[in-house]
């Protein structure tokens, strides 16, 4: 059926007018200007038809007076003297004029708010070049942030851009409340959905130098939210390389929940692109910190930006051997040697022979201080001998206060290390379904272990009496609760529980306490009730997201260290080097003790300082080498090896 004229124009028009705000300016400002001109026309006419109207004898006057009467009615009074026709139509000009005045005037605010709210809401495009891309946002977003202020602490000028669904304003506010000092980092919040490749491309993606990707919610979420963040994750991964014409460049780090969504993301077969899963990593840090005290702080300082580091460096190393490399460089422990055809060994063989263009692992303080040189700088006196002595393996005895899925990591990590009939005591309030149904099923998956569940409630300090903290090995403090709480509410019971404890234990009763705290601002407070280590995992998961983006390789090194198989870190006691004490030696003295227990040194802890946080905890990393070390039976060396032993 033919349409009609009136139905087409209607349609061109607001196809016009649909095109946005230019469209609309064009519009008004034309029908301002035709109106103009027809009631400038019939001015003009009616003085061409009636002489006796033009009271001027000035037909530019007569222009003039009738726009000054469109933009201003104020003017009309320019035509008192005039006849009445012509005062009809200086009426006619007076209104039409504030309808389309007030029409463009009220577009032109609307604009202009629009504009602002943008501004506001950060929606213009991001240029920067060779930043750091943070997606989403959740509670770790800040110390995200820190760990990269820390990253480019070397850099004249850095940047970090974060787009999320979170309102500009709040971040803005968030950010500067918590990061006062930013040092050579400029931090840019833009708002805007992070699957959209749109609003990828408006932060200027392709020149970025990394992503992360955040979880839009916390780990105790229901896994309906866990399930739907992931696929936010996944859909982002999909923009993400469509927006690079399909072939991705950049390394992608992104927290995701569930082994389901992780093996869509290995689908990709992109070693830039990293799936991290944080329970895993938390299990794995709570078993090996459970069987060596000091060792969250010792992950603390090698994850963390702020202190030694791990470093993929290569140099013409002139067929050194691995276990001689490290006299030959002021700063430095060589770990492994990371090659693509083997990966990363860590404590190679002892015959390991360097290559020119051979890529060694080394802890430093900074790669800008790791230097090779042919010449020997340190020489540790090969004289003296260690009694070589072991810890004996023994079935221990763990009371896990409370319950989060890290739990489960935890038990399964722990079946590896621990000899079987080692007792796993789970102590709950009140327990749900689905828990009773977990513990049931881990029960059933490792037989060869004592696992029993406590109907319970360890804030309660008589029930916590009853079940006698002082008889286990480990004490492991976790969540109280199965539903979704906040980090504060979490970090809260762990601290009453952790009091509790302080109350009923002797002070030197050798219990091992180990608590996972959320949020890396309750640090302080949590040592105040000596606590033997407490494991912030907000913030170590943080900083593993920070230095992925930075080193994609070290996720070889985290594979390695936080598993079973292959090498760990773990604080050994002085007393299985040295038979007398005082022992006193240099550090290079402790890395040849250390290798003859085919162990490497990265450093020391001093007993005495193990309470206290302004020491560190005693721990002292990649020390000078020819710095000289007074050990104590209470004293410790901080080793790569196989195993606790």
């Amino acid at each position: 059926m033919k349409n009609s004229f009136r139905e087409r124009l209607n349609y061109k028009a607001e196809r016009f007018l649909s095109k946005g705000g230019t469209s609309i300016f064009k519009s008004l400002l034309i029908l301002f200007i035709v109106v103009f001109v027809i009631l400038t026309g019939l001015r003009l006419l009616l003085i061409n038809l009636f002489p006796s109207l033009d009271y001027t004898g000035n037909i530019f006057r007569d222009i003039w007076v009738t726009f000054l009467e469109m933009t201003d009615p104020g003017n009309m009074n320019q035509d008192n003297e005039a006849p009445t026709y012509l005062k009809i139509l200086t009426v006619l000009s007076g209104l039409t004029g504030v309808i389309l005045l007030s029409m463009l005037i009220g577009f032109i605010t609307t604009a202009l708010d629009t504009m602002l709210y943008d501004f506001r809401k950060g929606r213009g495009k991001v240029i920067e070049n060779n930043h750091t891309i943070i997606l989403g946002w959740n509670e770790r977003v800040v110390d995200v942030i820190r760990e990269l202020i820390l990253a480019n602490e070397s850099e004249d000028k850095a940047s970090v851009v974060i787009l999320s669904r979170e309102d500009k304003e709040v971040m803005d506010n968030l950010i500067t409340k918590r990061l006062p000092d930013t040092l050579t980092t400029e931090v840019i919040t833009t708002q805007g959905d992070y699957a959209n490749i749109n609003e990828l491309k408006r932060v200027n993606l392709e020149s970025a130098r990394s992503i992360i990707i955040l979880a839009n919610c916390s780990e105790s979420a229901t896994i309906a939210k866990k399930i739907a963040s992931d696929v936010q994750s996944v859909k982002s991964i999909l923009a993400i390389t469509a927006c690079q014409d399909g072939k991705n460049e950049l390394p992608i780090i992104a927290e995701i929940f569930t082994k389901e969504k992780r093996d869509i993301i290995s689908f990709f077969e992109d070693d830039n692109i990293i799936a991290i899963d944080s329970w895993d990593i938390m299990g794995k840090l709570l078993i090996q910190t459970s069987l060596t005290s000091g060792l969250d702080t010792v992950y603390k300082e090698i994850l963390s930006f702020d202190g030694c580091e791990i470093y993929f460096y290569e140099d013409d190393w002139n067929e050194t051997n691995f276990y001689e490399l490290s006299y030959h460089m002021k700063d430095g422990i060589p770990l492994g040697v990371y090659s693509e055809e083997e990966g990363l060994v860590l404590r190679p063989p002892t015959d390991t022979i360097l290559k020119n263009g051979d890529t060694v692992v080394i802890l430093a303080e900074d790669d800008s201080t790791i230097a090779f040189e042919n010449k020997q700088y340190f020489f540790p006196d090969n004289s003296k001998k260690i009694i070589n002595k072991r810890l004996e393996q023994k079935r221990k005895r763990i009371l896990i206060l409370g319950w989060h899925k890290v739990a489960e990591v935890f038990i399964e990590e722990a079946t590896d290390y621990l000899l079987e009939g080692s007792d796993f005591d789970i102590m709950f309030d009140t327990p749900t379904e689905e828990l009773q149904d977990i513990i049931k099923k881990v029960t059933e998956e490792y037989e060869d272990f004592n696992i029993n569940l406590h109907d319970s409630n360890p804030l309660d300090l008589e029930k916590l009496q009853t079940i006698n903290p002082e008889s286990y090995d480990t004490v492991v403090i976790l969540s109280q609760s199965m539903e979704e709480q906040s980090a504060d509410k979490i970090d809260s019971d762990t601290l009453i529980i952790l009091l509790l404890l302080r109350k009923l234990l002797n002070k030197d009763n050798g219990l091992h306490i180990i608590t996972q705290v959320l949020n890396s601002e309750n640090q302080e407070i949590i040592t105040q009730t000596n606590v033997d280590d407490f494991i912030i995992s907000n913030k170590l998961i943080t900083m593993i997201l920070a230095q992925l983006s930075e080193e994609t390789l070290m996720k070889n090194f985290y594979d390695d260290i936080f598993s079973e198989d292959g090498s760990e870190i773990y604080v050994k006691p002085a007393t299985l080097y040295f038979d007398t004490f005082p022992q006193t030696i240099s550090f290079a003295d402790t890395i040849f003790c250390a290798h003859q227990r085919d162990e490497i040194c990265l450093g020391i802890r001093k007993g005495d300082f193990s309470k206290s946080l302004d020491d560190n905890f005693g721990i002292k990393l990649n020390p000078d080498k020819d710095m000289a070390i007074q050990l104590t039976e209470n004293d410790f060396l901080i080793v790569l090896s196989e195993d606790e032993l």
